[in-house]
């Protein structure tokens, strides 16, 4: 500890200043969604925001998205890398993209950094990362299923002042509005993201002006030592030894693949160890992670399996270390490609998942969708030919657990609280209509508890000559059972034209072409279950064919319950007993 945090405070202060500093990160939260322009940041919840130290040690987050846990902390320790203290001043923002050292995801996220100061001296960071609509490149999006380098992916950002003590860099601002496609939507979000930095640079002077800023400092080492405390109390309930687990990414976009990934999970009674040594290398095609963006995935894991509920902040995380090689797909250096990263970010915690789930079932469920299932679809709208573009993830099913069957229609672990944008608002905004949104109910799954179901959506082409880009993985290797349990099905879409044709089913396809009537339909994932299907409760398959779950012969076949057509009650068991 500094000199300056072993000031006298008592523990009611402690804890005031410490609710206070997580209020803030909630209030800039709030401020970011209500005053952004793109529904990608207002409706989906693709964004987080939060606080950090003058070391860059995160103090607080809120975030829609789970796979930001942690990038905030890496923005700010890149600025502060840049620039040291000494060349911070009053009223700077920075402006970060880089994907391989302060951004960590893909281009699209776009994070702005701002010191804070209390009588002269920097006493804190506010940070916050957002998706844009658009961030140039060579597809609308950005985020391009396509690419083989960075530079095709759109602008980056490389931990630059945005504001230089207050004053705008125009010229920064001017770059950007000439190259991206919807300048009004992005350039809106990056006002709502210094609206939120501005709110956190308010209040925590606020507090250092109330409390004196060495109580506030004293009140966040207290925080963080907190919160490693409650990590390895939880640690230690957890069982000791070596877990292993291994897997592959479907492929890159080029039909490259399969690539293997591995994990040697170590839990000791201190230590936490993530080895990831031995996954392939890094490939030609974009759905390499960096090292940053892995930290973050592994870090959801981490806390999934020790307190879920815990608040976040660094030192939740002192007792995790993450090991990989350079250059590999879970470790990507540049220039190599990353825009569709959560294919392997989410391989990789999906890893540690799969080699903890038999030893903590009722933590960690059976395997779930994985994939962000993300959809770009542009084109001009059928009644203001004005340009338009879809940009969101897909909800899809979740792994069946130990005394539960898995969640319907949730979106993947990567996502977290985030949210579709909704049929009414996308069929006002966008040239679409939406023909169908229901749970896809294929039966995959099966177990004591069965998987839960993904989705079927359905977006039809109102005019000629639109474009679907849509990165679907866990398309070849399925969601796992888990203790006899079945696995799930595939993320897949298909296309089907006007002139009655069928085209697919797809994986990951870049700038399908539509027009009027034809229908891209995006059909995710349904979880691996949980147990022997046959150990499931008789009138529960009956209830799961009354609902549509499953059909007459699925019951019959996988379960061995013959289920009435008509009266959905249990006609006769096959293979299960008395």
């Amino acid at each position: 500890m500094t000199a300056m945090s072993q000031v006298k405070v008592d523990p009611f202060t402690i804890e005031i200043v410490k609710d206070s500093l997580i209020a803030i990160g909630d209030e800039m939260f709030h401020a970011l969604a209500r005053t952004s322009m793109s529904p990608i940041i207002y409706e989906v919840l693709d964004y987080a925001s939060g606080l950090t130290d003058a070391k860059g040690q995160l103090l607080t987050q809120g975030n829609g998205v789970t796979g930001f846990i942690g990038m905030l902390t890496f923005m700010v320790k890149e600025t502060l890398n840049k620039f040291g203290e000494e060349g911070l001043n009053e009223g700077d923002i920075i402006i970060i993209n880089d994907s391989y050292v302060g951004g960590g995801s893909h281009l699209s996220d776009v994070g702005l950094v701002m010191p804070i100061f209390h009588e002269g001296k920097l006493v804190a960071f506010s940070a916050n990362k957002a998706h844009w609509t658009d961030v140039g490149g060579k597809d609308p999006g950005s985020f391009s299923n396509d690419a083989t380098e960075i530079y095709q992916e759109g602008l980056q950002f490389p931990c630059v002042k945005l504001f230089d003590e207050g004053k705008l860099n125009q010229s920064v601002l001017d770059i950007i509005k000439v190259n991206i496609r919807f300048p009004d939507l992005s350039i809106g979000d990056l006002w709502a993201q210094v609206a939120a930095l501005r709110t956190g640079d308010k209040r925590v002077k606020e507090l250092c002006e109330k409390n004196g800023a060495e109580v506030v400092q004293a009140s966040i080492d207290h925080h963080l030592d907190h919160g490693e405390q409650m990590a390895r109390k939880e640690l230690a309930k957890l069982p000791k030894g070596e877990f292993y687990a291994e897997d592959f990414v479907d492929d890159d976009g080029f039909e490259n693949g399969p690539f293997p990934i591995k994990v040697k999970v170590t839990i000791t009674d201190d230590k936490f160890i993530c080895d990831f040594r031995g996954s392939h290398p890094q490939v030609p095609g974009p759905v390499n992670c960096t090292y940053t963006g892995l930290v973050s995935a592994v870090r959801t894991i981490f806390l999934a399996a020790t307190n879920p509920s815990q608040d976040v902040n660094d030192g939740v995380f002192r007792p995790l270390e993450i090991i990989t090689d350079p250059k590999s797909i879970l470790a990507a250096e540049r220039p190599a490609p990353v825009s569709i990263y959560w294919e392997s970010m989410q391989g990789g915690a999906d890893l540690v998942w799969q080699a903890l789930a038999p030893s903590l079932p009722e933590r960690l469920s059976a395997g779930q969708l994985l994939s962000v299932c993300a959809v770009t679809l542009s084109g001009d709208h059928h009644e203001t030919n004005e340009p338009f573009l879809i940009v969101e993830p897909s909800a899809g099913g979740w792994g069946a657990a130990k005394g539960q069957d898995g969640a319907r229609g949730q979106f993947c672990i990567g996502d977290g609280e985030t949210y579709n944008v909704p049929v009414e608002v996308a069929e006002t905004r966008y040239g679409v209509m939406i023909d169908e949104y229901s749970l896809r109910t294929d039966g995959a799954g099966a177990g004591q508890y069965i998987g839960g179901a993904g989705v079927t959506r359905a977006y039809r082409a109102m005019a000629d000559k639109q474009f679907v880009s849509a990165t679907f993985g866990r398309n070849k290797y399925l969601p796992w059972g888990l203790n006899g349990g079945e696995q799930g099905s595939p993320n897949e879409f298909t296309i089907e034209k006007a002139n009655g044709e069928k085209d697919g089913p797809f994986g990951i396809y870049p700038r399908y072409p539509l027009n009027k009537d034809d229908v891209v339909k995006l059909m995710t994932a349904t979880g691996g279950g949980y147990g022997e299907p046959k150990k499931r409760p008789a009138e529960q398959v009956a209830r799961d064919v009354k609902n549509e779950y499953l059909t007459v012969e699925q019951a019959k076949e996988v379960f061995g319950v013959i289920v009435n057509e008509e009266t959905f009650e249990v006609d006769g068991l096959i293979g299960r007993g008395a």
